[in-house]
């Protein structure tokens, strides 16, 4: 969702039916793959801790995850966001990119 409302922000992409079909076809059963692999990383790694110890792990890998698939689907710089992120980005947090 975020992404999509990235795009839309920026006015990327060709228009919203393409849009749409890369995200609901490629990006959404991607993204599930590499969450589902990072919680079996994570579980293994970690073994039988605690809950909590889970659930901090979890919000990392989905943190990394979801930084990671901004960082590689952005448009970039566009006319209506010169700076490569949208007017509502947080200041505090860096724009999307490596």
């Amino acid at each position: 969702m975020l992404l999509g409302r990235v795009w839309n922000a920026c006015d990327t992409g060709v228009n919203s039916a393409a849009n749409g079909s890369f995200l609901l076809v490629l990006f959404i059963p991607g993204l599930w793959v590499a969450l589902l692999l990072g919680r079996l990383a994570a579980g293994a790694v970690l073994g039988r801790r605690r809950p909590v110890v889970h659930a901090l792990a979890l919000v990392v890998v989905l943190t990394v995850v979801v930084w990671c698939a901004l960082s590689l689907f952005r448009g970039g710089t566009t006319y209506d966001c010169p700076s490569g992120a949208p007017r509502w980005w947080p200041g505090l947090l860096p724009a999307p990119g490596f």
